[in-house]
């Protein structure tokens, strides 16, 4: 083991006396040489590109030197505190950290389980960012240790505060391991919480997509690789990339391996790609990672779009998914993108920048585009000018395994242009229009989505929505145990003429009031003589329902065209290559 860096390197010792409190005692122990000291908490996390404010969760901040005094510190910032030294030759930092919530991306302490993400909850001084840091686990006996870092019995090493704050790890005695190799590199799949693992299934799929992606790019970034996977009782979707593992969220455990299986190799496929793409391949604006500042970047287009593209699309390449599975999985990224209205608005690139505004929310209504849904659809365009102008020879993955192997993306970053001169260049043709019209403007996608549906043989069809008050009325609504809150309207529908907003909730139809049953007394009445009465401001208002002539939030669905021309069949062919039709 290396031996820490007098001045520089950080101890922490981590204990839980108290789980049922839910707080993560920490104590963080270093060497000082200065008479004033900043200490730093991140204030966001790499993979989620929102202001956090983990400081939030901090009760009980002391500081003591070797003596055992108490040190003067003060708060200078809201995740920052500068210590008054003096003369002290080591400090001792002792601080709670508040870990209720079990996710991705969290810190989560229990009875049965410690799940921490360094990156929430370890402090760090600007001194010690490159050095050895020790991590001490006071833990029972019996529990295992799930990470990414070097353990050494209860003992955690990284060699740099940007290898810990990528280093999840979860501590239980519940946890299962599997291992694979590809290409000599060790992939290790943990379970928290989760019985019958179906091994021989799942390591045959993951040992598929895996190879598929290593394959395209011709190398793993990484010397070994895990997947931490909790496995909650009740419902949860996340994931959150890592160099060398990931961190998933998925439950109810029990439909883990049921109706959730293709949501696990979706999410799992998703992050292993996020390995090249974003740890590898990382935004100028991030490399590298500033912890205490927003880090804005317009390219989530590219580290989140191109991965929801890719990422299932492995799945159809390896022969996991057949068309059919892959088409359900992309049409739920046209429908999400069709049903918000926010595309007249704003770009794609845009919306990335202001993910540090909102977050993740939806936030105002029609203001903002997801990242992961707009840049998912602006990829499988980008796909298919790929290959229509190579004739089939190149698509995206070309793109990506170059600019993978740039040295000037390795060091500076990756920029806007980056990917635009690779497009070109292995396309041969411009994407000027495509960047201002799609990328950074809004013009509609319809056209250009058609167009590439159309070059591999698949069409679109469009479904009336079997709720009558999304095709009818044109609103969506989020049903709150036996309330109707609309959630969004569709722009010139009968809810948008009479007035109703966002927020309304439906009391009654006809002056009968709901208990449950909206869409039943909408059936049940003429379409042309609804009075609604909704809830606004704690006010009771009446819409009479205008009638339109045409409906409202399709549902969009993609097939493989019956018949397919020559060009079109070698096309979809060489799109999905060995994937299964």
């Amino acid at each position: 083991m290396s031996k820490m860096k007098k001045n520089t390197g950080m101890n922490f010792h981590l204990s839980i006396p108290k789980p049922h409190e839910q707080y993560l005692h920490i104590d963080c122990n270093f060497d000082v040489n200065q008479e004033q000291i900043e200490i730093c908490l991140p204030s966001w996390r790499p993979g989620r590109y929102e202001i956090a404010n983990f400081a939030k969760n901090i009760r009980g901040l002391k500081v003591f030197n070797e003596k055992n005094q108490l040190v003067p510190f003060v708060k200078n910032s809201k995740d920052s505190w500068l210590i008054d030294a003096g003369k002290s030759k080591s400090l001792s930092v002792k601080y709670q950290y508040y870990s209720n919530e079990l996710n991705a991306g969290s810190t989560y302490v229990s009875d049965d389980l410690l799940y921490v993400n360094p990156v929430n909850c370890f402090i760090y001084t600007n001194e010690s960012l490159d050095h050895l840091i020790e991590i001490d686990l006071d833990i029972h006996e019996e529990w295992n240790i799930a990470t990414s870092l070097k353990v050494f019995g209860k003992k955690l090493t990284a060699n740099s505060f940007d290898e810990l704050f990528d280093s999840p790890f979860i501590c239980s005695d519940s946890l299962l391991k599997k291992s694979y190799r590809v290409k000599g590199i060790l992939f290790n799949i943990w379970f928290n919480e989760l019985k019958d693992v179906p091994w021989d299934k799942l390591i045959h799929d993951f040992e598929r997509f895996t190879a598929r992606q290593i394959e395209d790019f011709g190398e793993f970034p990484s010397k070994e690789f895990h997947f931490l996977i909790h496995t909650p009782p009740f419902k949860a979707y996340h994931g959150v990339e890592h160099l060398n593992s990931t961190v998933i969220a998925l439950g109810p455990a029990y439909d883990v391996f049921k109706r959730l299986y293709s949501e696990l190799l979706g999410v799992s496929s998703h992050e292993l790609y996020h390995v090249w793409n974003v740890k590898s391949i990382r935004p100028s604006a991030m490399r590298p990672y500033d912890f205490r500042n927003e880090n804005y970047s317009k390219l989530g287009y590219i580290y989140e779009g191109i991965t929801t593209y890719m990422g299932d699309l492995y799945l159809l390449k390896s022969g996991i998914f057949n068309i059919s599975d892959y088409l359900k999985e992309l049409q739920v990224q046209f429908q999400r993108h069709f049903d918000n209205t926010a595309r007249f608005y704003t770009s794609v690139a845009d919306s990335s920048y202001d993910t540090w505004l909102d977050g993740y929310v939806q936030g105002a209504p029609g203001r903002k585009l997801s990242i992961y849904v707009e840049g998912c659809l602006l990829a499988f365009v980008a796909d298919y000018l790929l290959r229509k102008n190579t004739k089939n020879k190149y698509g995206i993955e070309e793109v990506m395994r170059r600019l993978y192997y740039s040295t000037e993306v390795g060091k500076e970053g990756c920029k806007e242009t980056d990917y635009q001169n690779l497009l070109e260049s292995v396309s041969g043709v411009s994407f000027q229009s495509f960047f201002d019209n799609y990328i950074n403007g809004s013009h509609s996608y319809e056209p250009i989505l058609q167009d590439a549906l159309a070059y591999f043989g698949l069409e679109m069809n469009l479904l009336d929505s079997k709720l009558i008050s999304e095709n009818a009325l044109g609103i969506k609504l989020r049903p709150i145990q036996s309330k109707y809150v609309i959630q969004s309207l569709s722009m010139g529908s009968p809810a948008d003429m009479c007035g109703l907003c966002i927020g309304d909730e439906i009391i009654a139809v006809n002056n009968i009031k709901l208990e449950g049953n909206l869409e039943q007394w909408l059936g049940y009445f003429n379409i042309q003589d609804i009075r609604l009465t909704i809830a606004r401001a704690q006010k009771m208002i009446e819409k009479k329902i205008p009638v339109v002539h045409r409906t409202f939030y399709p549902k969009y669905q993609l097939n493989v065209l019956k018949e397919k021309s020559p060009a079109q069949l070698k096309a979809l062919q060489s799109w999905i290559c060995d994937g299964s039709l």
